[in-house]
């Protein structure tokens, strides 16, 4: 009977120690679950916010959501971050009030309209004829469609008629691409309608026809490969500028090729963008390639020594390993604060109300404001005023991500935030090395922006030749944009006075930042 008993018991322990287990391993698979659930409904909020929410990063000092949460619900540290925000004065000044609409612009030419009285209202009531004191005068803004124009070449002949057997003919300036039609004139606004104002080539065919004129796009696009190869020279000693120097900047965005070969038209392939030089000499390149590998940048930065400003792509770290064991180069990848910033955004993008994601967003906003006061410094007060009044403010960022990422969990998208900036902690610090060095990588970005809005309107390239044509023109025309030149001008310049430019001097006189812009416009 005892044994019974025993067993009884026995049979009852390992009943609830399977039902503990049980209950022990359910929890665990809800806990999972819910896990699972929260990430996926981060996702789709922010999935939502990508699609109909708004794309600036931008956040107003009063923000009229921030007033939506009390004062008490933030967090304590981040009372003592808006308690340490410094007050910024600016000085006083006399504000213009507006009057009226802006004046137009006095280059433009004027064609004069006057309107008179007549005979019979220029004499007074009492019978005297009245004098002219004055006229008023308002301006109207008109139009003129694009004219176009055929310039004939006429080329004069001689022979001599007493022996009969010499014949001479005047020459006439070697043209962009020779037995073309098209001018310099021409191809400079082809290549800046499809490039600069994103106009796709068959657009552009239906706008010449409605001037009368007949182009395929079939030829609009050989003219555009044309104008690249003449380029060529010009986009490799840019980037001489660039491996010359010791801080260059790189991004990467995504381009589809139709016609490539061995390779399927719906695969991606990749357009690189890399910036870099003197800072009067700036140059920034476009580099296509059909993949987002480190051979890329390894390749275009071969000769390259110093900072580079990049993204967390590990690509760059793989560009950096490379460096120092095949060339024996030094490269110190520099981060971007505003990576880190963009992902804690996303984060505060899905959460219900102010918290974590916001003091961090904060705390970086602090950085921003720091910068921007000593944005007019030379490279030595930036570097110094940095660790003074920039590398506290970072220290206590550092502390605060270490002491609330193990109550996040590692797969939110707060917890992906935390886990970026402290994968890129080493490269965060870098900028303040230098001053020289950017807190961020939006100078590259920006200058990239371009080339993905051409995207949308194009969608796709349609060989890898005028993909490597977009790579030259675009980095032409992002370098005149660099060094506030008129990129149309600039192009038609070019394209008149390559032809003739047979030496290293003569190319480099046509450098975006070494023509005179006086010289350049039309």
């Amino acid at each position: 009977m005892l044994e019974i008993t025993k067993k009884r018991l026995k049979n009852k322990d390992e009943m609830i120690s399977s039902l503990q287990n049980d209950v022990i391993k359910k929890d665990k698979r809800i806990s999972e679950q819910s896990t699972a659930i929260m990430r996926l409904q981060e996702q789709l909020k922010l999935a939502l916010d990508r699609q109909f929410g708004k794309k600036s990063e931008k956040r107003p000092v009063d923000d009229p959501q921030a007033m939506l949460f009390d004062e008490a619900d933030l967090p304590v540290d981040q009372k003592e971050i808006d308690e340490e925000e410094e007050t910024i004065t600016i000085p006083s000044h006399e504000r213009k009030s507006k009057k009226g609409r802006k004046p137009l612009p006095e280059n433009l030419p004027r064609i004069r309209k006057e309107y008179d009285l007549s005979a019979e209202e220029k004499v007074c009531d009492c019978g005297c004829e009245m004098r002219c004191i004055g006229e008023t005068t308002s301006e109207q803004l008109d139009y003129i469609p694009a004219r176009i124009q055929v310039i004939v070449h006429a080329r004069k002949k001689y022979a001599c008629k007493a022996c009969e057997s010499c014949m001479k003919e005047a020459a006439m300036p070697a043209l962009p691409i020779p037995k073309s039609i098209a001018t310099a004139n021409l191809l400079s606004q082809v290549c800046i309608s499809k490039f600069e104002d994103y106009l796709p080539l068959y657009r552009q065919e239906r706008i010449f026809q409605r001037v009368g004129v007949d182009i395929p796009r079939a030829t609009l696009a050989n003219w555009v490969i044309k104008c690249a190869d003449l380029l060529k020279p010009l986009y490799r000693l840019l980037h001489d500028r660039i491996v010359e120097g010791d801080v260059a900047s790189a991004d990467e965005t995504r381009v589809q090729v139709l016609n490539e070969p061995n390779r399927e038209a719906h695969k991606k392939s990749y357009m690189w963008c890399f910036s870099g030089g003197p800072p009067k000499e700036i140059a920034y390149l476009y580099k296509y390639s059909i993949e987002r590998s480190s051979d890329i940048p390894f390749i275009f930065l071969e000769d390259f020594e110093g900072y580079l400003h990049a993204d967390g792509y590990a690509g760059y770290d793989a560009l950096v390993k490379k460096a120092l064991a095949q060339n024996n180069k030094n490269i110190s990848l520099v981060g971007c604060w505003y990576h880190v910033r963009r992902k804690f955004i996303e984060a505060e993008k899905v959460s219900e109300k102010e918290g974590l994601a916001t003091e961090a967003i904060r705390m970086i906003r602090k950085l921003a404001k720091i910068e921007d006061k000593i944005k007019h410094l030379k490279p030595e007060g930036i570097k110094n005023a940095r660790r003074k009044q920039a590398k506290p403010v970072i220290l206590k960022f550092k502390a605060w991500l270490d002491k609330n990422i193990i109550h996040v969990p590692p797969q939110s998208i707060l917890g992906k935030a935390m886990g970026y900036a402290l994968n890129q902690w080493a490269k965060l610090l870098r900028y303040l090395e230098d001053g020289r060095l950017h807190i961020s990588n939006n100078h590259t970005e920006r200058a990239i922006k371009p080339f993905v809005i051409g995207r949308k309107n194009w969608i796709f390239c349609s060989s890898v030749k005028g993909a490597e044509a977009a790579a030259i023109i675009y980095s032409l025309i992002e370098t005149c944009k660099a060094h506030k030149i008129n990129a149309s001008d600039y192009l038609a310049y070019a394209f008149e006075n390559l032809p003739t430019a047979d030496t290293l001097e003569k190319l480099e006189l046509l450098l975006p930042f070494n023509v005179d812009p006086a010289r350049i416009i039309r």
